[in-house]
């Protein structure tokens, strides 16, 4: 196990020996990369990240990780009084066996041989890991969209491990119309010409066709409103005269978004996570959802957010009202913000207090209108 320490904050590289996966494949080495922040002796809190995020949540003040606004000295989630674990996940590219790592049997990158993982096979990583890390109870499980799926497996699969369940921005199974966006990112990277299979260049990957896809999610990861009050139709570089020409702010905005996730993440990598999304259903073999919820024991805390295309309040919101009927401890909140899906990475100060009060313990939080969300206790 190796470890690099910072005061109380870890982050180093678990091996959990091999994993039998849903498949019946058995990789035979599986390691997982994590960040450990917080009083080993508090209370654990995992958080489990979205697609193309990684296990850096908390970072250090030079280097903030990507839910620094929610996590840390008395922030809703305080690592003064709570340990807070992340992991890289199982088919990850950040440190996690994954498509880019070694395959001992034949001492090359796995590359497109690695073998399908779904949101299960995560999870069972995941707990492996924990208990190899000495921690055999976690006081809550919380994420956001894959991490929100990875949540709710948590509470079906352990349901007597942890106390507490956040699954934020997600439902309970996939929709085909974020399948669909899904397939128009799949294929961009199988028809660009440097994918070669999947046995890609890593000097020269499926650049053009990463670019496409990323632009394609960022488009149901923020609501209509908002790409229209903040780009409001501005020009860029004039238009009409070549087809090439990026002629208005927001063309510019979905490449550079495109161009950084193409520099920083796996093109095979994120082709096998969006597969695990798609095959995410909380019910599936097993006598579907109705009987697949009547094992969660933890309490549930749902958190959703205005105008997200891809998990609508609405949906959320029924799948609580399912949660009640089959004697689950659940509530409902939803976030008015104009970031619809990308509400659960920004604004903090709207939803973190429901986050802090329930952590908590304490009577469901209502705030005033002011702050930004409704709760609904259904």
């Amino acid at each position: 196990m190796l470890r690099v320490s910072i005061k109380t904050r870890e982050v180093g590289t678990v091996s959990i020996g091999a994993l039998r996966l849903e498949s019946g494949r058995v990789l035979p080495e599986v390691h997982l990369a994590y960040e450990r922040v917080g009083p080993r002796d508090g209370p654990t809190v995992l958080v489990c990240h979205a697609l193309t995020g990684n296990h850096i949540a908390v970072g250090t003040d030079e280097n903030p990780g990507w839910w620094a606004g929610l996590i840390g000295s008395g922030k809703p989630i305080d690592t003064d009084r709570y340990q807070v674990v992340t992991f890289n996940v199982l088919g990850g590219c950040d440190g996690s066996t994954g498509p880019t790592s070694i395959d001992p049997e034949t001492g090359r990158p796995y590359g497109p041989e690695f073998p399908f993982v779904t949101v299960r096979d995560m999870v069972r990583a995941e707990y492996l890991a924990l208990r190899r890390l000495g921690i055999d109870r976690l006081h809550a499980v919380i994420g956001g969209s894959l991490g929100g799926m990875q949540a709710l497996e948590w509470g079906v699969m352990y349901p007597e491990y942890m106390d507490l369940l956040f699954p934020i921005a997600v439902t309970p199974w996939l929709s085909d119309y974020a399948i669909a966006f899904n397939a128009i990112g799949r294929l961009a990277i199988l028809s660009d010409p440097a994918w070669n299979g999947g046995y890609y260049d890593p000097a020269h990957p499926p650049k053009a066709g990463m670019i496409i896809a990323r632009m394609a999610g960022m488009i149901t990861y923020r609501s209509a409103e908002q790409f229209n009050n903040r780009f409001n139709r501005a020009e860029r570089d004039g238009w009409g005269n070549r087809h090439e020409e990026v002629s208005f702010q927001v063309e510019s905005y979905l490449i550079h978004h495109g161009e950084k996730l193409a520099r920083r993440f796996d093109a095979n990598s994120y082709l096998y996570l969006l597969k695990a999304m798609d095959t995410h259903d909380l019910g599936r073999g097993r006598g579907g959802i109705e009987e697949a919820i009547k094992r969660i024991r933890a309490r549930v805390v749902a958190i959703s957010y205005r105008g997200d295309l891809l998990y609508p309040p609405q949906e959320i919101a029924a799948f609580v009202r399912r949660l009640r009927a089959n004697g689950v401890e659940a509530s409902f909140y939803e976030v008015d913000t104009l970031y619809g899906h990308d509400g659960f990475l920004t604004e903090f100060g709207k939803w973190g207090p429901i986050v802090r009060e329930q952590l908590e313990g304490a009577e469901p939080y209502r705030a005033p209108v002011a702050m930004g969300f409704r709760s609904a206790f259904l």
